[in-house]
């Protein structure tokens, strides 16, 4: 899934590819994407796209007070068309058209279609109230540092509740950098646990962020191809050399090096205990 480093730079590069020029409209090609009924998209022909922003794993088109927002899921991906298109290829989600500008499709791979984009009026947050502060605050910094939380820090990183744009993949490689179990609690941490937690936070999520800023154009299908650990199980630690475990979940896994994050402990993999069952 994308998450905070993808979306953001995506934003940028939407920004330069399509900022300043006005929406000419909004075509759903997926019709169940549109979450919301009013404002209908048709309201906001012809207004300039300002900018678009990120909040949390959220696109934001900002339309001068009326927004759109992009959320992409799981296998979420963009195309940006130049020159524009108005065919309608399959997985896609929606086809945003400018004037005298590419085109922005937003496309959906997999099975799930959770992929989906709201219209909000001014001053409606829609999905977005229901955000945490973003990684960078210094809100988040003081939950790090004073919160008595008790569940896993795995969990908390993925909650998009506690903390907006963490996910899956860069939770695992935050946690490898602190050297923290992906079973460690926020309750259970040192003050000097809690400030590698959140210095790795930001290093992790700078230096990816950096990477993504080199591609070009839309989200291409392949992401993710930066990560220290997650979805390496088996590889070597980059640290260490050691062989990198998992644990499975139903809907995902947890990728860590047991030398050096859990003391060489092998936490078990419901995987497997599944299989001996």
């Amino acid at each position: 899934m994308p998450e905070l480093p993808e979306v953001q730079a995506l934003a940028e590069r939407l920004t330069d590819a399509v900022g300043g020029f006005a929406l000419a409209r909004a075509m759903p090609i997926q019709f169940s994407g549109l979450k919301t009924v009013t404002p209908q998209p048709e309201s906001l022909y012809g207004t300039a796209l300002q900018a678009v922003t990120r909040r949390g794993k959220y696109l934001v088109f900002e339309l001068g007070g009326p927004r759109i927002l992009v959320h992409l899921s799981q296998g979420g991906r963009v195309d940006v068309e130049s020159p524009p298109k108005i065919t309608r290829p399959k997985f896609a989600v929606v086809r945003l058209l400018f004037t005298e500008a590419p085109s922005v499709l937003i496309k959906e791979f997999g099975t799930e279609r959770k992929a989906g984009w709201w219209v909000l009026a001014p001053g409606d947050d829609g999905p977005l109230e229901r955000l945490g502060p973003e990684p960078f605050s210094e809100e988040f910094a003081s939950l790090i540092h004073e919160s008595t939380d008790r569940r896993r820090v795995h969990t908390i990183l993925r909650d998009q509740r506690t903390v907006a744009g963490i996910g899956r993949g860069y939770s695992d490689d935050i946690l490898h950098h602190a050297q923290l179990s992906p079973y460690a609690s926020l309750e259970s941490l040192s003050r000097n646990e809690r400030e590698m937690l959140l210095a790795s936070i930001h290093t992790v999520l700078t230096e990816a962020l950096d990477i993504e800023r080199k591609r070009k154009g839309g989200l291409p299908t392949k992401i993710g191809d930066h990560f220290t650990v997650h979805g390496l199980y088996g590889y070597p630690c980059p640290r260490c050399g050691a062989d990198l475990r998992r644990v499975s979940y139903e809907s995902h896994e947890v990728t860590y090096c047991p030398t050096c994050q859990t003391g060489g402990r092998v936490l078990a993999d419901r995987r497997m205990s599944r299989l001996i069952k």
